[in-house]
C-alpha cells in the first residue's frame, strides 16, 4: 500500500484544529474550525474521491480520539466517509493509548513506529490513508514514509498554530500532479514524492 496524506492548512500554513473549536486548544489556540465556512460541493466531492481509494487508516491519537468520539455514531452506508471509517482496519499510531474500543483498531507504533509502518507498507492494497494527525504526518515525512499528499489551502491566515512543515523537516521534492480549486476559494494540489531536492543557482 501506498501512504497518502490530507492536510487541510490556513495561507499561512497552520494545521491545528481546523475541524472545531475544541479539536485542539493546545498552546491557547483559540481559532478552531477555521475551515468550516469553506465546505461546498466541489470541497465534499474531492473528500468522496480520496476516501472512495482507502483500504486502511493510520491516525494519530489525537486524530483517532477525535474521530472515534463522531463517526461510529454515524451509520449511513452510502456516507462515503462513515462507511469506511467504521469497516477499515484503523492503525493509531501511539506509546500511551491504552485502550482502542472503536471496531477495526490496532494501536501500532510502541516499540518502533517506523518498522510497524514499514511494514503495513508492504502489505497487498491500494491506499493506507492519514487524514489530519500533524505529529506522526511529520514522523512520516521525516522517514520517507509519504507517496502522496492532498495538501487543502483554505483562504484564511491565522497568525499562530501548529504547522506541518516546521523548522527540522528532511528536505524533500515534490512532483505536483493534480490541482483544483472549490467554488470557496479552497486550493486542493496533489503531490508525489520525488526524493531530494535539486539544487541550482540563477
Amino acid at each position: 500500500m501506498k501512504i497518502t496524506l490530507t492536510q487541510f492548512q490556513t495561507l499561512d500554513g497552520v494545521v491545528q484544529a481546523p475541524g472545531g473549536p475544541e479539536e485542539d486548544t493546545s498552546d491557547g489556540f483559540a481559532h478552531g474550525g477555521w475551515s468550516v465556512p469553506y465546505a461546498d460541493d466541489d470541497f465534499g466531492r474531492f473528500v468522496a474521491e480520496v476516501f472512495g481509494r482507502v483500504d486502511a487508516f493510520l491516525l494519530g491519537r489525537r486524530t483517532y480520539e477525535i474521530f472515534a468520539g463522531y463517526w461510529p455514531r454515524m451509520t449511513d452506508p452510502a456516507d462515503p466517509v462513515a462507511s469506511r471509517l467504521n469497516a477499515l482496519p484503523k492503525y493509531v499510531a501511539s506509546r500511551t493509548l491504552t485502550t482502542a474500543d472503536w471496531e477495526g483498531t490496532r494501536v501500532i507504533g510502541r516499540d518502533d513506529l517506523v518498522a510497524d509502518v514499514t511494514a503495513l507498507k508492504a502489505r497487498p492494497g491500494r491506499e493506507l490513508q492519514v487524514h489530519g494527525s500533524a505529529g506522526l504526518a511529520r514522523g512520516l515525512l521525516a522517514h520517507d514514509l509519504v507517496d502522496t499528499v492532498h495538501l487543502l489551502t483554505f483562504p484564511v491566515a491565522l497568525g499562530s498554530g501548529k504547522r506541518l512543515f516546521a523548522g527540522g523537516g528532511l528536505p524533500t521534492a515534490f512532483r505536483l500532479t493534480g490541482t483544483r480549486t472549490t467554488s470557496e476559494g479552497v486550493v486542493i494540489a496533489s503531490y508525489d514524492r520525488e526524493g531530494r531536492p535539486v539544487y541550482g543557482s540563477y
